[in-house]
């Protein structure tokens, strides 16, 4: 979608104003016009396309049936299944998965709001109830919810994820039939590395380089490099490079969130800004459908009430994960960065369900006991010297919060 020029004026005050045209942001417009079509809504991007260039991806037991249906139309590929493969094991996994582009996210959502939809437009502040453009013009709103991503916040204690990758089309078929979603029998390097494969269609590829590390600098050359070194490992020719997308996402080890939301200071959120993402994985999209269907079941579209909202359920999913934020300190804080893979080798020795439950975030007590037991991937006394500390006052990995 092309930038959309600013009307002269804006007459009459929105319902809803989204400032940030992201993934989390975009969901919930799209769920409320779709279920309450009457609404005034109002998304404001800086950038000249609504979701950037991204690929979101999700497993099927991520959603509901419902939540799917609702969701159908912004998935652009599925597969039955996927692989996981370490020096050690190779795994494939009988559960769905799917992506969404951030072309069909700016298509769909663009027809649902129409003009409704200001891309190219900087904002300079906004509060809970309006927002000041970077011309100068005010709009008001019965509520402004934030969607631009993670902030700084000293009430967070987060770890890196970050990645370069690139669409890639062949000379020849890749053979590919499903993801392999961790390839992790790449040399190891800052932190835990491992790429990433979508096979998009016979002869097109996303391959990703992807590292759990301990600061968030990207080196495009040399991530670039590694991508030729793997694509040549499977014995592949490119034949050109479609498109390149890259990204640091946060990986939770602790925190306080109740601080974390009194921040905000009564300015509802959404996505990463909301601290809502999967702790272990970074995966966002099943938590932005769950807070669109939580804001769109809302009869009173306030501020008061919709911070209320987003507040109560992301404190409530924080409180839920907390078994997770515990194996990302032991994945960061009880061993040595190249051996971190063994951590997530040992996890997928693990039956599909189980390993369904975890993507997911819905593990029993079972399953916590389960992922544990068998030959421990660190040594004992590293990990209980990790899980002996508070994860409040951890400042052995620097906080995001540092690096945007």
């Amino acid at each position: 979608m092309s930038a959309i020029r600013l009307p002269e004026s804006v007459e009459g005050r929105y319902d809803v104003i989204f400032v940030g045209g992201g993934l989390a942001n975009g969901l919930i417009a799209y769920r409320l016009k779709t279920v309450r079509s009457s609404l005034r809504l109002l998304v404001v991007e800086a950038g000249d396309k609504l979701g950037g260039n991204h690929t979101w991806s999700f497993h099927k037991g991520d959603l509901t049936a419902a939540q799917h249906r609702w969701l159908a139309p912004f998935v652009v590929h599925r597969w039955q299944g996927y692989e996981a493969r370490f020096p050690e094991r190779t795994r494939s996994v009988a559960t769905g998965y799917m992506s969404v582009t951030s072309e069909r996210f700016a298509g769909l959502l663009g027809d649902r709001l129409g003009v409704d939809v200001w891309t190219g437009t900087a904002v300079a502040t906004f509060d809970a109830t309006s927002v000041v453009l970077a011309d100068g013009r005010r709009i008001e709103a019965g509520c402004v919810i934030d969607g631009r991503g993670p902030s700084p916040s000293p009430h967070l204690t987060l770890g890196f994820q970050k990645f370069l990758g690139q669409e890639l089309e062949l000379t020849e078929p890749h053979g590919l039939e499903s993801p392999v979603i961790m390839d992790a029998t790449v040399p190891q390097s800052d932190g835990y590395r491992f790429v990433y494969v979508l096979p998009f269609g016979p002869k097109t590829v996303l391959v990703e380089d992807t590292y759990y590390a301990d600061g968030p600098a990207l080196d495009p050359a040399r991530l670039r490099a590694e991508i030729a070194t793997y694509v040549a490992r499977r014995g592949w020719t490119v034949a050109r490079v479609l498109r390149e997308e890259d990204g640091v996402l946060p990986i939770a080890l602790g925190g306080n969130i109740k601080r974390f939301w009194a921040a905000r200071d009564g300015l509802p959120a959404s996505g990463l800004a909301a601290a809502l993402f999967h702790p272990t994985t970074g995966y966002s999209l099943p938590d932005a459908v769950r807070l669109a269907e939580r804001i769109a079941s809302l009869e009173d579209l306030s501020a008061p009430s919709v911070f209320k909202a987003a507040r109560g359920h992301s404190m409530a999913i924080w409180k839920a994960r907390s078994y997770f934020r515990m194996l990302n300190r032991l994945l960061f804080l009880a061993g040595a960065p190249e051996e971190r893979y063994r951590i997530l080798q040992h996890f997928y020795r693990l039956p599909d369900a189980l390993v369904a439950r975890f993507y997911a975030g819905e593990l029993s007590w079972a399953d916590r006991l389960r992922i544990l037991t068998g030959k421990p991937p660190v040594s004992l006394p590293s990990a209980l010297r990790v899980l002996a500390a508070p994860s409040h006052s951890m400042k052995t990995v620097p906080s995001l919060k540092d690096h945007l």
